[in-house]
């Protein structure tokens, strides 16, 4: 059952209770992440993420620790281009001392500058875990590559530069201007009682008289280019993509099928011409990247240096003659397949929890699982084939590649708007 109030102060809560679980997944919902960062202050909604955890007016980061773990309950949060969100998950008999622990850290941390500096220490390593991972890290050069080097080409993690550089009064800064009662919702699934979880929640979150000043800035222009960056990798890793569709679009459902027949699975067009009978991939798929104006469709491939030329070529082929060859079966396969992960992710309170949030953040209304199940059925074949048409005809196609080549390498040409 999904329930949707206010607070006393005005922040959205979305409730869906699941009666048959003995779990409950709260989380807070700030609408700010790395696109909304000046570009010397890139990182800093990650870096403040981490910096919640490091001790409240009444707890010590160990405090922290050690209370969530007596709960047997996981605590956490994750940051993104478009939002920042902080979790727990616990017993539905601990859903008191649960929000209690979670609004503590969300009101009351005091980002001690001691451990300021030891989480930058902490950040740098994990930036440089990324750049070593080249099939995390080629993503990160295709966006920065697609959007430019501000608003959503901006890696979450932020620069090592500009990470260093941070001070307590940023991070303050930071909070004052995004984490206020409009930015805010509270998302929270499980088995708990409706009006006693508001009660809880007025009681601590409620109190927030914050404002804040939204600043979601123009849709950023998508740059159809190649570039190539040179390194010492045993492998090339590429994307190679087109614009998109904003998450609220009306074509969303139309493109999550696309996307499943292109390359979203086993039986996927990529998966099985590029792997299975090429054997030019180990891994290959194909993904959507949809944010508040704009959005990308776009594939990723790991590949050896011999074989660069022959995968992008294979997939831009794959690419062009999808409008024209999409059959009925596939589209069944796809409908199922997308209705199947639907109910199996949605056993989960954690999964049901972000569904309703970003349900609330993106489209400002509840859509059941029965709704999104007629929205996928509804799709036809030929609104799909019109769909793939006008995004394939509509931009031009970028092409980022990580690995041992050089531009001069690549003998494929690319299709330009």
């Amino acid at each position: 059952m999904f329930k949707k109030s206010l607070l006393e102060n005005g922040i959205t809560v979305v409730m869906e209770q699941m009666r048959n679980v003995r779990s409950v997944s709260l989380g807070i919902w700030v609408k700010v992440g790395s696109r909304n960062e000046p570009p010397d202050k890139n990182g800093i909604s990650h870096f403040l993420e981490h910096m919640f955890f490091k001790g409240t007016k009444k707890r010590t980061a160990s405090d922290i620790a050690m209370d969530i773990d007596s709960l047997g309950g996981e605590l956490n949060a994750f940051t993104s281009k478009e939002g920042t969100t902080f979790y727990i998950k616990v017993l539905d008999e601990y859903i008191d001392k649960g929000i209690e622990l979670l609004t503590d850290l969300f009101l009351h941390s005091t980002f001690p500058e001691e451990e300021m500096e030891r989480e930058k220490s902490v950040i740098h390593e994990e930036i440089k875990m990324v750049e070593d991972t080249p099939d995390d890290y080629i993503h990160d050069l295709f966006s920065r590559a697609v959007w430019g080097s501000e608003g959503l080409g901006q890696p979450v993690l932020g620069r090592k530069e500009t990470v260093k550089a941070f001070s307590r009064n940023d991070l303050i800064s930071h909070i004052r201007k995004y984490y206020g009662v409009r930015d805010t919702i509270v998302a929270c699934a499980g088995n708990f009682d409706a009006e006693k979880l508001l009660d809880m929640l007025n009681r601590s979150l409620g109190r927030l008289r914050r404002g804040s000043e939204p600043d979601k800035g123009k849709p950023p222009v998508f740059n159809a280019k190649t570039i190539v960056y040179s390194k010492g990798l045993s492998e090339v890793h590429l994307c190679l993509g087109i614009q998109g569709i904003h998450q609220a679009s009306p074509d969303r459902y139309r493109l999550l099928i696309l996307n499943t027949i292109l390359g979203g699975g086993l039986s996927s067009r990529l998966f099985q011409e590029i792997r299975e009978k090429r054997g030019l991939a180990y891994s290959v798929y194909s993904f959507m990247s949809s944010y508040l104006d704009t959005g990308l469709w776009a594939v990723y491939a790991g590949t050896g240096k011999r074989k660069v030329n022959e995968v992008i070529d294979t997939v831009i082929k794959e690419l062009e003659k999808l409008p024209d060859t999409i059959t009925a079966a596939e589209l069944q396969r796809a409908k199922e397949q997308l209705k199947g992960n639907l109910i199996l992710g949605l056993e989960s309170t954690s999964r049901r929890m972000q569904s309703i949030a970003n349900q609330e953040i993106y489209y400002g209304r509840y859509y059941s699982p029965r709704e999104i199940i007629k929205e996928i059925d509804s799709v036809n074949l030929e609104s799909i084939r019109d769909l793939s048409r006008r995004l394939i005809g509509n931009s031009g196609i970028a092409l980022t590649v990580l690995g041992p080549v050089e531009e001069s390498h690549l003998k494929v040409s690319l299709p330009q708007s």
